[in-house]
């Protein structure tokens, strides 16, 4: 059954998530002016996930990803000696297969109004599910806080060994609308995960330095010409992991995190598919940008990379949380 939950702060953040994909649809919070404005991409009602237009596009708008976020090569991997086939298209998996955790409807088991107002949501992977091993229950906290930041907060256990990488999909848009293209970004990481032709690392780690993936100043999103961002940065001084400010409205977001990296994608040009997003919002090329806070895509298959097992009696947990201020007229450090 589909579920809808709606939580507003005191200081004029309101959110919405669906049980559907434990997706966040919709986050409102104040401009420089004290106007809302919906920096999250997503569709107008809850039932729209479900719509075959939206679907086929695999967007995954505002989702919980799992069970491994980003691309596992030649859709398989090695544990403990055992040989674990996943699904994959063109020798890859992505974000859990094709009946990932973004498209499981999740059980709402806690909401709290009031100071700090929060949303439990609970799932249980059955083992072999997408072809993962072990009964894994996952859990993802939203929060409000008080400060006006967004607590996005993941935690797992399993009953066999397993491997794991969960993630939040939200597209953000500080303007509510158009283009982030003259957003300045900046991204705490001086390293990034060189990448084949099918998005999949290689094994090697590159520098950023004089090149146009050097964010650690800020710059524009235009910055990157063509194509965007669909990159994994390496991220080694923590919990800082990256900004995004607008000027047209002043909203400035900050990133913080504690996992080994963050895969930053400016997809180029929303898709059509016949349906209206939130509030019949228009957006322009370079729509949105993700932030999506995780361990190294292909860990299970890169022993160099960090630890992607969990196992029985571990709990996997993964904090993020989306600060958001307002600027005047300067780009605010």
């Amino acid at each position: 059954m589909m579920e809808v939950v709606k939580l507003a702060n005191s200081k004029g953040m309101e959110l919405e998530v669906c049980n559907y994909g434990a997706t966040l649809m919709s986050l409102s919070v104040p401009n420089r002016n004290k106007e809302q404005v919906n920096v999250v991409v997503g569709l107008p009602e809850a039932e729209d996930y479900l719509d075959p237009r939206y679907q086929m596009h695999n967007l995954y708008l505002g989702s919980s990803v799992g069970r491994y976020a980003g691309r596992i090569s030649n859709g398989s991997f090695q544990l403990e000696g055992k040989y674990y086939t996943l699904e994959m298209e063109k020798g890859v998996h992505l974000h859990g297969g094709q009946n990932g955790f973004d498209k499981k409807f999740w059980e709402v088991i806690a909401t709290k109004q009031g100071r700090n107002p929060r949303v439990e949501l609970s799932l249980l992977s059955k083992d072999m599910d997408e072809g993962y091993p072990g009964n894994l229950r996952v859990s993802v906290v939203y929060e409000l806080l008080e400060s006006n930041a967004l607590r996005i907060y993941y935690t797992a256990t399993t009953d066999r060994p397993t491997v794991l990488n969960l993630t939040n999909h939200a597209y953000y848009n500080l303007n509510g609308a158009g283009s982030v293209s003259e957003h300045y970004l900046q991204i705490n990481s001086s390293k990034l995960l060189e990448l084949d032709d099918k998005k999949v690392p290689t094994g090697k780690i590159l520098e950023c330095s004089q090149t146009h993936y050097d964010f650690l100043k800020k710059a524009h999103v235009k910055k990157i010409k063509n194509s965007g961002l669909d990159d994994v940065f390496v991220l080694s001084q923590k919990p800082f992991c990256a900004s995004l400010t607008s000027m047209q409205t002043g909203i400035h977001m900050k990133v913080l995190t504690r996992q080994p990296a963050v895969v930053i994608y400016t997809p180029y040009l929303f898709p059509e598919m016949e349906l209206d997003f939130k509030g019949s919002t228009a957006y322009g090329l370079f729509p949105a940008i993700c932030f999506e806070t995780q361990n190294f895509p292909d860990a299970p298959n890169k022993s160099h990379f960090p630890n992607s097992v969990l196992r029985p009696g571990e709990t996997y947990t993964n904090e993020t949380v989306f600060d958001f201020s307002t600027c005047m007229d300067t780009v605010r450090q």
